[in-house]
């Protein structure tokens, strides 16, 4: 009678071990899914400093940006996807290198707007992972250099950590 009780409490010990180390595998693959690394994004938003709406970014850091709520924001243009009612979202500023491309990152769920001359600029790339803690999407843009503006839109949290790049 022992020895079956015995060999259940191993295999139940067993699954347990399995099932832990399935999920922290998980998590790592997570963030190794991305289409390309977001290794510079976890490390610029764990010291991410705190930024306000229309604050200026700059290229190869990250920020901790306060939203508002989406009704009280004058976006540049409305944003291609409309935001949700009771949702928020912000502006930045940030100037362009010459090289012209830029990848930005977000903590958590919201939609992103590039706006440089008057006109959203289409995405060129995009990469999302609701698996990997602490980043959620990463998206690229070939832009012209010089100013653009940073929309985001539709955030269901009041702040949002943001990383502006340069591609790797």
């Amino acid at each position: 009678m022992w020895v079956p009780f015995a060999m259940r409490k191993v295999l139940v010990s067993l699954f347990a071990i399995l099932a832990g180390t399935s999920v922290a595998m998980a998590d790592d693959a997570g963030c190794a899914a991305f289409k390309w690394p977001v290794t510079r994004e976890e490390a610029l938003f764990a010291a991410a400093p705190a930024a306000q709406p229309g604050a200026d970014l700059s290229v190869g850091e990250a920020a901790d940006v306060a939203l508002a709520p989406v009704d009280t924001i004058s976006f540049t243009v409305p944003p291609e996807r409309a935001p949700a009612a009771g949702t928020f979202g912000a502006t930045a500023s940030v100037a362009v290198p010459p090289e012209g491309e830029l990848q930005i990152s977000l903590s958590d769920e919201a939609w992103i707007d590039v706006v440089q001359d008057g006109k959203a600029v289409k995405l060129a790339a995009f990469s999302g992972m609701k698996t990997c803690p602490g980043i959620r999407k990463s998206v690229r843009f070939k832009l012209a250099a010089g100013p653009a503006t940073i929309q985001l839109s539709g955030a269901k949290k009041e702040t949002l950590k943001i990383a502006v790049l340069a591609p790797e």
